[in-house]
C-alpha cells in the first residue's frame, strides 16, 4: 500500500492528532500533481503515465481507504462505503486499462473498449451508496417525493446538457454504430444522474457523520464535474492525458479516500468517539431550510433555461428536450399536489395536537405559568383557581416576585440566575421551593420545575403545604420521644454537638446531666406498665419546667433522662460547678416528690450523674462522663448527685482491661480448681470439699472469686460501668467451673475417696437458660457420679427471683441426687423465706457471723439462736470462715457440725487435696464433746440420714 493510503487507513482513535499533517500531506500531493499538469510533467510520455496510471493510483487508494473504513464499521453506512471503493475500483481500472493502450502498447483505444465499460460501472455503485446514506422516507408519498424530486433534478439537467452537448454529439454518433452512440451517451447520462443523487442526498442526507458524508459527496461532485468538462465538445477533441483536467479527477480521488478518515466528526452516531455530545445541535440556517422547498422551482427553471437556449439559437426545439421538459412539469405538479395533501393533513394534526395539549394544560391540576424575561406573566393556567385561590386573569400581568415570600425571594432569585447563566444542554430544568401567596392571605409551599422560554421561564408548579407539613411532622417525629414529646438521644446529641462546636465552643461551662429514676420497675412491676408511662410523662413535665429555656431536656429511654444546662461564659469553674450541683440537686428533689399516679401515691427517686465541657471533648465522651457520674451516683446509695470525676473513667478503663483478661483466660485454659476440706467439728473427719475456681494470671499470679468473678458479672466496655451483665462470661464461667468439679470429683470417686464437692451458684444462675437441668444430669451420667456426690450451694436469692420457678429448679435437681445447701444464712433478708419454700438439705453460716462469734455477745446469740432453728429441722449445718481455733470451740459448743476454713486448711489443689484426703482427719481445737443441740450423726459424712426439713413439723412462719 502507498503513503497515503497507509495515512488514510490508520485507526480512528489517532485521527484527531494526524488529521492536520494529513491534510497537509495531501494538498501538497495534489499541487504537486496539479503544477506538474498545468506544466505538461516536461514530456508527453510522463504525461501519459501521470493521466493514466496516476489517476488508476489514486482512484486505487480511494477504494482501499473505503473498504479499509468498512471493516471497521458496523453500521447500515458500511453498505455505502463499500459502494464508494467498487466505484473508486472501477475508475482506478478504467484508467489502467487507458494507460495500458495509451502508455504501454501504445495503440488507439479501440470503440467500444473495456475501459469504456468500468468508466460506465463508475457511477451506478456510488449512486446505489448515496441511496444507502440517503434519509430513508417514512410514508409512501415521501418515497413518491423522492423520486419526483430525483426525476426533477435530473430531467432539469438532462433538458440543459441535451441543449447544450448532449444533442450534437448524439447526431455525430447517428451515422455511426449503434452501441458506439449508446456507450457516448450513457458516461453523461449517469454522470447526471449521479449529479442528482448528490443533490438529493445534500437535501435529504441523515445525520450520521455528516462531515465524512459531505466530504465524499463534493468528491463525487467534482468528479461528475471534471467528467462533464470532458464530455463537452470543444474539450473532447483537444483532450490529451495529463492535462490539467486530470487534476479534478486526482483531487476528486484523494478527497474520496480522505472522506471516511480525516474528516470531523458530528452528527448523532460517531462510534469511535468517547463521551457524550455535548451541547445542542447547530440550527439550520433559514435559506438550508428553504432549499429542499425550493428544489422543484429550481429543476423547472434549469428546464426552461435549456428550451430558451435551443430558442435564442433559432434551433428547433428537440424533441427530447420536449419530452423531458413536460414530464418535468408533470413531475412538478403531481408533487405540488402533494405537498399541498400533505400540509392539509399537516394543518389538521397541528390543530389536533394543539387542542390536545390545551385540554392537558387547562385540566392539569398543577399550574402552568410562562414569565417573560422581566419577570411578568403572561400566561396562567385555569388551575390556578383551585391551587391558589385566585383566578388566572387576575394573576396575568403580575409581577412574580411579588407574589414569593420575602424571606424567599432572594433565595429564588440566585437560584433563577444561576439556572439562566448554566448551559442549557448541561442543566435543561431546575426545581425551586418557596412560598406563594394565596388569594386568602395565606403562604402555601409550592414546588415549582423551571424550565427556558424565549429569554423567559415557564413554571410548572404545584401545591406541596401538606407534603411539607408532613416532613416537618415526620422530622418532629424522628426527633422526639413519641411517649414524652421531649428531644430523644439523637437530638440531644446534635445539640451538645452544638453546643460544644458552635460559637460558645470557647464556653467550657456547660454541663450534661444524665438522670435515672430509682425504683421505677417496681412501679411497673407492681401497679403495671400503664401507670409507669404516667409517671415517665409526669416526670418529662417536671424535668421540662424546671430547666431554663435556653436548656434541653430529653428521654433517652426507659426511665433515664438527660438535660443540657448551657453555660453562661463566665471563667470560674468552682463557682460553675456549684451553681450546676445546686440546679442538679433542684432537679433531684423535684422528680423525687410523691406522684399521683391511678389513685394512689408512688415515689421514685432520681440519681443524678453531672458531667462539664472540658476543652476539647467530644460529645460522645462528655455524655459518657454524665453517664459514668449517674452510675456512681446509683452505687453510691441513689437518690443522689454525682459530679464526674476522671478517676471513674480510669476505674472503667481498669475494669474493661481485666475483663479483658478474664476472656482470654477462659479461652486459653488459665483457670484452675482449687479445693477447702469441709471438716466435722467434733471428729475432724473431712466430709466434703468446696470446689473454689482461681484465676492464674501470666504473671503467675492467683485470683480469688471475689476479685474475678466481680469483672465477670459485668462488663467494663460500655458506657455504664456499667451495671450490664455479662450473661455469656458468667454462663462459661460456670459451664466450666460445673463440668471441671464434677470430672475431678468422678475422679477422686475411682480413686476411692467417697467426698462429696460442694459448688456456689446463685439462684440467677440456676434460672439461667445457658444451663438447662438436662446438662447436670448428663455431666453426672457422663462421669459416673454417684447421688449425693453434688452439693450445690444456693448463694442468698435476689427477692426479684420467682421463687416458684427456683423451688422446681431445685425439686428437680433433687430427684438426681444433688444435696442444696442454703449459702450465707443469717446475712440476707429473704433466707427465712428461703428457708420456709425451697427444698433446702444444709445451711451454710454466713462468713460475717462466724468472724464475730468470738468477740460480739449479739453475734454469738444470733449464731446459737440460727442453729438452734438447724438443728431443730434435722439438718446439718456447715461454718464458712473459720480461721481461729476460738471458733471452731464456740461453733461446737453451740450446735454447729462442720466447718471449714484456714482452722483446719486452706484451698488446696488437686495433689495435696488428695493426701489430705488419704490422711482423713484434721486436728480439732479442744476436747471432742458432743454438743448438747447436735443433730444428725455426730461426725462423719455429711450424708443425710433421715428426711427433708419438709418431713420435719415446723410451725407455720
Amino acid at each position: 500500500m502507498s503513503t497515503p493510503g497507509a495515512l488514510l487507513t490508520r485507526s480512528p482513535a489517532s485521527g484527531s492528532g494526524r488529521g492536520p499533517a494529513v491534510q497537509v500531506l495531501l494538498t501538497v500531493v495534489w499541487g504537486g500533481y496539479a503544477a506538474g499538469a498545468g506544466l505538461g510533467w516536461g514530456s508527453s510520455e510522463l504525461a501519459d503515465v501521470m493521466g493514466d496510471f496516476g489517476l488508476s493510483a489514486a482512484a486505487l487508494i480511494a477504494a482501499v481507504s473505503c473498504f479499509q473504513y468498512a471493516r471497521t464499521r458496523a453500521n447500515r453506512d458500511r453498505l455505502a462505503w463499500v459502494l464508494f471503493a467498487l466505484s473508486s475500483l472501477m475508475s482506478a481500472c478504467g484508467n489502467a486499462v487507458w494507460g495500458w493502450y495509451e502508455v504501454v502498447i501504445r495503440e488507439e483505444m479501440p470503440s467500444p473498449s473495456p475501459a469504456q465499460f468500468f468508466f460506465l460501472c463508475f457511477a451506478p455503485p456510488a449512486i446505489v451508496g448515496l441511496l444507502v446514506l440517503a434519509k430513508r422516507p417514512v410514508t409512501r408519498a415521501g418515497w413518491v417525493c423522492l423520486a419526483l424530486d430525483s426525476w426533477l433534478i435530473a430531467g432539469s439537467l438532462l433538458t440543459l446538457s441535451w441543449s447544450l452537448a448532449l444533442a450534437k454529439s448524439a447526431r455525430s454518433h447517428s451515422a455511426g454504430s449503434v452501441p458506439g452512440a449508446a456507450l457516448e451517451l450513457a458516461y453523461p447520462l449517469l454522470d447526471i444522474a449521479l449529479v442528482s443523487m448528490v443533490l438529493v442526498l445534500h437535501f435529504r442526507r441523515s445525520a450520521a457523520n455528516r462531515s465524512a458524508i459531505n466530504t465524499a459527496i463534493a468528491a463525487l461532485a467534482l468528479t461528475v464535474l471534471c467528467d462533464a468538462i470532458f464530455t463537452s465538445p470543444l474539450l473532447k477533441e483537444t483532450y490529451r492525458s495529463g492535462q490539467l483536467l486530470d487534476a479534478g479527477w486526482f483531487a476528486g480521488s484523494l478527497l474520496l479516500a480522505y472522506a471516511p478518515w480525516g474528516a470531523r466528526r458530528g452528527g448523532g452516531y460517531a462510534p469511535d468517539r468517547a463521551g457524550p455530545v455535548r451541547g445542542p445541535r447547530p440550527v439550520s440556517r433559514p435559506i438550508a431550510g428553504s432549499l429542499p422547498a425550493l428544489t422543484p422551482y429550481l429543476a423547472a427553471a434549469v428546464c426552461t433555461l435549456g428550451i430558451l437556449y435551443n430558442v435564442i439559437e433559432s434551433r428547433s426545439v428537440d424533441k427530447v428536450v420536449v419530452v423531458t421538459g413536460c414530464t418535468v412539469v408533470l413531475a412538478l405538479v403531481v408533487r405540488q399536489g402533494i405537498m399541498l395533501l400533505d400540509n392539509i393533513a399537516l394543518t389538521q394534526e397541528l390543530a389536533q395536537k394543539e387542542n390536545h395539549f390545551r385540554s392537558l394544560v387547562q385540566g392539569s391540576s398543577d399550574v402552568i405559568m410562562i414569565a417573560a424575561p422581566t419577570g411578568t406573566l403572561r400566561y396562567v393556567s385555569p388551575a390556578a383557581a383551585g391551587v391558589y385561590g385566585r383566578e388566572a386573569e387576575e394573576l396575568v400581568g403580575t409581577e412574580l416576585a411579588a407574589l414569593i415570600h420575602p424571606d424567599d425571594l432572594g433565595r429564588v432569585v440566585h437560584e433563577v440566575r444561576r439556572f439562566l447563566a448554566a448551559p442549557p444542554a448541561e442543566e435543561p430544568t431546575t426545581r425551586i421551593e418557596c412560598r406563594f401567596e394565596s388569594g386568602d392571605g395565606e403562604w402555601l409551599n409550592v414546588e415549582s420545575t423551571v424550565n427556558r422560554h424565549q429569554g423567559g421561564l415557564i413554571l410548572n408548579s404545584r401545591d406541596v403545604t401538606e407534603r411539607v407539613r408532613l416532613q416537618a411532622q415526620l422530622q418532629h417525629s424522628a426527633e422526639h420521644d413519641p411517649l414524652t414529646d421531649l428531644p430523644n438521644r439523637a437530638l440531644f446529641t446534635r445539640r451538645v454537638r452544638q453546643a460544644l462546636t458552635g460559637r460558645r465552643a470557647g464556653d467550657h461551662s456547660a454541663a450534661v446531666l444524665f438522670i435515672d429514676l430509682d425504683g421505677f420497675k417496681a412501679v411497673n412491676d407492681t401497679i403495671g406498665h400503664q401507670a409507669g408511662d404516667e409517671l415517665l410523662v409526669e416526670a418529662a413535665r417536671r424535668l421540662q419546667e424546671s430547666v431554663r429555656s435556653g436548656d434541653t431536656a430529653a428521654r433517652l429511654g426507659g426511665d433515664e433522662f438527660a438535660a443540657l444546662v448551657l453555660g453562661d461564659g463566665g471563667r470560674d469553674r468552682g463557682a460553675r460547678e456549684y451553681q450546676v450541683h445546686e440546679i442538679a440537686d433542684r432537679l433531684r428533689t423535684t422528680l423525687s416528690q410523691p406522684y399521683r399516679i391511678a389513685g394512689s401515691e408512688v415515689r421514685v427517686a432520681a440519681s443524678i450523674g453531672v458531667a462539664f465541657a472540658d476543652p476539647g471533648i467530644t460529645p460522645s465522651d462528655l455524655m459518657r462522663n454524665a453517664d459514668l457520674a449517674m452510675y456512681r451516683a446509683k452505687a453510691g446509695g441513689k437518690d443522689r448527685v454525682e459530679l464526674y470525676a476522671p478517676q471513674m473513667q480510669a476505674e472503667v478503663v481498669r475494669k474493661a482491661e481485666l475483663a479483658g483478661r478474664l476472656r482470654t483466660a477462659l479461652h486459653e485454659g488459665q483457670f484452675t480448681l482449687l479445693h477447702e476440706p469441709v471438716v466435722s467439728l467434733t471428729t475432724g473427719q473431712v466430709t466434703a470439699v468446696a470446689a473454689q475456681a482461681r484465676w492464674r494470671s501470666a504473671q503467675g499470679i492467683l485470683f480469688t472469686p471475689a476479685e474475678f468473678l466481680r469483672v465477670a458479672e459485668y462488663n467494663g466496655g460500655g458506657s455504664a460501668p456499667t451495671g450490664v451483665p455479662d450473661v455469656s462470661r458468667t454462663a462459661e464461667l460456670g459451664r466450666w467451673l460445673l463440668e471441671e468439679a464434677v470430672g475431678q470429683a468422678a475422679d477422686r470417686h475411682r480413686a476411692g475417696h467417697d467426698v462429696p464437692v460442694a459448688l456456689r451458684m446463685t439462684a440467677q444462675r440456676l434460672l439461667d437458660r445457658a444451663m438447662p437441668l438436662g446438662s447436670v444430669e448428663s455431666l453426672l451420667t457422663r462421669y459416673g457420679l454417684p447421688s449425693g456426690a453434688l452439693l450445690i450451694e444456693l448463694a442468698d436469692s435476689d427477692p426479684r427471683v420467682p421463687f416458684d420457678e427456683l423451688e422446681r429448679r431445685l425439686r428437680g435437681l433433687r430427684r438426681l441426687g444433688v444435696l442444696i445447701a442454703l449459702d450465707g444464712f443469717g446475712s440476707g433478708y429473704a433466707a427465712m423465706s428461703a428457708l420456709r419454700r425451697l427444698p433446702v438439705d444444709m445451711l451454710k453460716l454466713d462468713r460475717g457471723l462466724v468472724e464475730g462469734v468470738v468477740e460480739s455477745a449479739r453475734l454469738h446469740k444470733i449464731t446459737a439462736g440460727l442453729l438452734r432453728i438447724a438443728n431443730d429441722l434435722g439438718m446439718q449445718s456447715v461454718a464458712d470462715g473459720v480461721d481461729l481455733p476460738e471458733q471452731v470451740m464456740a461453733l461446737r459448743a453451740m450446735g454447729c457440725t462442720h466447718g471449714q476454713g484456714a482452722a483446719f486448711s486452706g484451698p488446696l489443689d488437686e495433689y495435696r487435696l488428695r493426701r489430705a484426703l488419704v490422711r482423713g482427719t484434721f486436728p480439732v481445737p479442744g476436747e471432742a464433746v458432743r454438743p448438747a443441740l447436735a443433730g444428725g450423726s455426730p461426725g462423719g459424712s455429711m450424708a443425710l440420714h433421715g428426711g427433708s426439713h419438709n418431713e420435719t413439723p415446723v410451725p407455720p412462719a
